[in-house]
C-alpha cells in the first residue's frame, strides 16, 4: 500500500469515514522520499527501537518498522485506529498507543516497551506542538539517543541557531543545553496533503550524555534565559532586574564579575556566559 499516493490516502479515508481534524494540525506526507530519509538519518537500524510521536496514516511508522527492532507510536487521534490497523497489518513489531503525548509518562513507557534497548525518537510534529514536545523530551532526560523531527522551516532555523548568534532564542538555548542540534534537509510544502502555507525541515537533536557546562541551578539558569529573551531588543540588565528583583547596581557588578558587558543583549551571550551569570547571581543570595 503506497501511503504517499493521494488516491490511496483518499480511498482509505472514504472507506473508514475519516476526516481531517484541523485542530490537530494534520497534514499527511505525499512525498515518497521523505520518510525513508527521516528513518535512515534518524538512526533507525537493527538493534535500535523507535518511539514515534504522531502516526498520521502510518507512512513514517512503516519506514521505522522496516529498520528498527520495535516501534511504539503515540497517537492522539483515535479516529485513525481502523486506518492504522490496515496500514500496519504487515508489521508485527509495531504497537500504537492512543494517548496525548503531553500527558503520557514517556519514561515509564520507554522502560516498559523497550527495556534496555537503544532508543531513538522520530516525529512529524504539528506546528503548534513543536516546542512543547521537543522540550519535554529533553527536559525529562529520557533515555534516548536522538530526537529526529520534521518541523516548520522557520522553527527549525530557530531551534538549530547557536547561542550567541543573531537567530538564537530561548528555545535555541534550551535545545543546545541538552543536545547537539543539526539541520538535515528541507521539505517543501507541496510534500503534504493538505498543503500547508510554509515549508518544513527535518532536524536531529543528538542527546548529550554529559553536559560540559557547570550550571549550579538549572531552574535559575533557564529563568535568566527566558527573562533575557522576553525583551530581546533591550539590554539584558533591564528584564533581569525586574524578573529577579535585583537592583541594576548589583547586576552591574554581576555582569562585570562574569566578564559580560552591561549593554549586552540576549542573543549575544553564549551558554557559558549565561551559566556564569547564574553562578554570580547565586552568590548575591
Amino acid at each position: 500500500m503506497q501511503l504517499t499516493n493521494i488516491g490511496v490516502i483518499k480511498d482509505l479515508f472514504e472507506r473508514h469515514g475519516f476526516s481531517f481534524t484541523k485542530s490537530l494540525g494534520q497534514n499527511f506526507l505525499i512525498n515518497p522520499a521523505v520518510c525513508p530519509k527521516i528513518a535512515e538519518l534518524g538512526g533507525c537500524k537493527s538493534g535500535v527501537c523507535a518511539l514515534e510521536i504522531g502516526t498520521g496514516v502510518g507512512v513514517l511508522t512503516q519506514e521505522l518498522a522496516k529498520r528498527c527492532d520495535k516501534v511504539v507510536a503515540v497517537e492522539i487521534d483515535t479516529g485513525l485506529k481502523p486506518i492504522l490497523e490496515e496500514t500496519l497489518a504487515d508489521f508485527d513489531n509495531v504497537e500504537v498507543v492512543f494517548a496525548d503525548v503531553m500527558e503520557t509518562d514517556l519514561k515509564s513507557l520507554i522502560a516498559e516497551k523497550f527495556g534496555n534497548s537503544e532508543v531513538v525518537v522520530c516525529a512529524n510534529l504539528p506546528y503548534y506542538i513543536t516546542s512543547p514536545v521537543i522540550m519535554r523530551v529533553l527536559e525529562e532526560r529520557l533515555p534516548v539517543k536522538a530526537l529526529t523531527v520534521m518541523v516548520q522551516k522557520e522553527a527549525a532555523d530557530r531551534i538549530c541557531a547557536k547561542p550567541g548568534t543573531r537567530d538564537c532564542g530561548a528555545l535555541s538555548c534550551g535545545v543546545s543545553y541538552y543536545s547537539d542540534p543539526k539541520m538535515l534537509f528541507k521539505v517543501n510544502r507541496g510534500s503534504f496533503m493538505p498543503s500547508p502555507n510554509v515549508d518544513s525541515a527535518v532536524i536531529r537533536l543528538d542527546i548529550k550524555q554529559e553536559n560540559d557546562l557547570d550550571v549550579k541551578d538549572e531552574k535559575l539558569f533557564f529563568r535568566i534565559i527566558r527573562a533575557a529573551f522576553s525583551q530581546r531588543r533591550k539590554q539584558i540588565i533591564n528584564p533581569l532586574s525586574g524578573e529577579l528583583s535585583i537592583s541594576k547596581a548589583d547586576l552591574a557588578e554581576v555582569f562585570d564579575k562574569s566578564g559580560i558587558k552591561q549593554t549586552a543583549r540576549a542573543e549575544e551571550l553564549t551558554l557559558a556566559q549565561y551559566s556564569a551569570l547564574c553562578t554570580n547571581i547565586l552568590s548575591l543570595r
